[in-house]
């Protein structure tokens, strides 16, 4: 359920001070058909704001299971999830554990795009590159590459878990095919294109499923 679908243009903006904005999010939980589902996912945006209170709040009536709490690598996102996980104590929400998103860049050396840098600028040299490969090493082409993108050496998520005492959940890499996946709106686990991050998305179901 989102707003986004009672907009008569997806690009309109929504401008609602807090009252507003509780009450639709009152509406969603209490007025909704959700039917029989086993589990009711709330995607809710960083911070602390209005929108978490209310959300916890209405559904601690009905009971919450608990929060997932999604954060990336570096420093400056892990100082907000401390903020996150000392909220949900003090509302009594339990932390199911922590996730790190966008854990290093991972994606099959066939699906990397090659240039080649000049004076003048660059040049593509993916059909090149990709043929010689196949030519003079082909079984480079079942790799998986991987690049930290954002700055881990202080230990990331799992350092931060260990020190605030939640369950780390594990790491997501960022995954082209996943996010190609995700805007298609094909599930990850069944086409076998997100050969990068469907197993740790796997290994952090399972342990949900656990808890």
């Amino acid at each position: 359920m989102s707003i986004g679908f009672m907009l008569p243009n997806p690009d309109d903006a929504v401008i609602w001070r807090g009252p507003r904005k509780n009450g639709l999010i009152k509406q969603f939980l209490k007025d909704v058909d959700w039917g029989d589902i086993d589990y009711l996912v709330v995607d809710a945006p960083p911070g602390t704001s209005d929108e978490h209170i209310s959300i916890v709040q209405y559904l601690q009536i009905a009971g919450i299971d608990g929060a997932i709490i999604v954060t990336t690598p570096q420093q400056v996102s892990l100082i907000d999830v401390r903020k996150e996980i000392n909220f949900c104590k003090k509302v009594s929400v339990p932390v199911l554990g922590v996730v790190e998103n966008m854990s290093g860049l991972r994606q099959s050396l066939s699906d990397m795009k090659f240039v080649k840098p000049s004076e003048s600028g660059e040049t593509d040299a993916t059909e090149w590159a990709l043929d010689y490969i196949k030519d003079k090493a082909p079984e480079l082409l079942s790799l998986i590459t991987c690049s930290e993108v954002f700055d881990s050496s202080r230990g990331g998520a799992e350092k931060m878990c260990h020190e605030t005492g939640v369950p780390f959940l594990g790491k997501v890499p960022m995954d082209p095919q996943l996010c190609k996946a995700a805007e298609e709106g094909r599930s990850c686990f069944t086409d076998q294109k997100c050969s990068a991050s469907a197993p740790a998305l796997k290994s952090i179901v399972k342990k949900l499923i656990k808890t």
